[in-house]
């Protein structure tokens, strides 16, 4: 429905990502108050704006794309949609009428079918790390590995493994310590048409000295992500933004907005009260334990070492490494790692 894709320039990164998060398509259009076309706004463009410096909730003002590749009402042919589809590589293209505004639009799906980034990391690698003993999650933990704790039909390692599948991933590595047998037994007797393989820690090395193990095994940029941690993103243009921004490292964050339920006191220079905030309301980017990593930095994990995975990006900004950061919308992280969020997702997902 054209509503569900329709904003208006008011409202915030915040929420237009809300928007974006909800509805199928991978573009907004932003239109005034008389239906007339503006613009399109993208993820992208969110993006963009949230690393130059935007907070979430400023409106979208300045970083929709003004200058939208448009259609006019009856004045195009199937094959013009389709050539500049391709030529643009555009997800949405709206069609508008003599006065500019919005009666239609069409997608990459239903002009040429199916979808444009469809199964395109088929030889990317993915790491996940599954090696912790899941202490929060006890008493469950007592019994399974983290990764095999059940949401609803399946564990979870199993709808991690299916948002990388559905991309085109097929090569995954496990780092296992905490009841690794169970781990791999289970796996033994899923049937899957992808590949695993296991990553012996024979002590636990923190959230990333297990990938010293995996040195010289990629010869391309691979994901790494946490077994507790369900990201409903596009891995495809998270592998692209990686590529074009020359990352070393690029980490996913998700924007969490926390509201005080006090009124905060600011003081002046003198110690005197200088105004209260009722309730204030701040924004932060969160690591959500989704990363990705270009081969060379695995030389900077140390051997038989517990080391982190943010020990690894600090020293990989210590010697001038280029660390990228990708925002997503705090929805589209769902953290099963402990009690209270783990309720939420039976409770919401699926």
């Amino acid at each position: 429905m054209m509503k569900n894709i329709t904003v208006q320039t008011n409202i915030t990164i915040r929420q237009a990502m809300k928007v974006l998060d909800k509805t199928s398509e991978k573009c907004l259009l932003v239109i005034d108050d008389n239906n007339k076309l503006l613009g399109t706004l993208t993820d992208g463009d969110l993006r963009r704006g949230i690393l130059s410096g935007m907070n979430f909730s400023e409106n979208i003002s300045e970083c929709y794309h003004q200058d939208a590749t448009t259609f006019s009402q009856g004045n195009y042919t199937q094959e013009d949609a389709t050539q500049v589809f391709r030529d643009e590589k555009l997800d949405l293209i709206p069609v508008i009428d003599k006065d500019g505004k919005v009666v239609d639009y069409l997608t990459w799906s239903n002009i040429i079918g199916g979808e444009q980034n469809k199964k395109e990391l088929d030889d990317v690698s993915v790491v996940i790390m599954a090696g912790g003993k899941g202490t929060r999650m006890e008493p469950f933990t007592n019994v399974l590995p983290k990764p095999l704790i059940p949401i609803h039909e399946k564990p979870i390692i199993e709808h991690i493994i299916e948002r990388f599948t559905d991309m085109g991933c097929s090569d995954f590595h496990l780092t296992v310590n905490y009841k690794a047998k169970i781990l791999k037994a289970y796996f033994e007797e899923l049937k899957h048409d992808y590949s695993v393989s296991f990553v012996d820690e024979n002590e636990p090395l923190g959230t990333a000295g297990s990938l010293q193990y995996l040195k010289g095994k990629f010869d391309k940029p691979f994901f790494v992500t946490n077994c507790d941690i369900i990201i409903k993103a596009d891995y495809v243009n998270l592998y692209e933004f990686h590529k074009k921004g020359g990352y070393d490292i690029t980490l996913v964050a998700s924007a969490k907005e926390y509201i005080i339920p006090y009124g905060t006191c600011e003081l002046n220079g003198d110690g005197h009260l200088s105004h209260i905030n009722e309730k204030p309301k701040y924004d932060f980017l969160i690591n959500t334990g989704l990363y990705i990593l270009s081969p060379d930095v695995l030389k900077l994990i140390p051997e038989n070492k517990f080391y982190h995975i943010t020990h690894l990006i600090e020293d990989a900004m210590n010697i001038g490494k280029k660390v990228g950061v990708f925002p997503i919308d705090d929805d589209a992280w769902i953290d099963i790692g402990q009690w209270a969020e783990f309720r939420k997702t039976i409770k919401k997902f699926y």
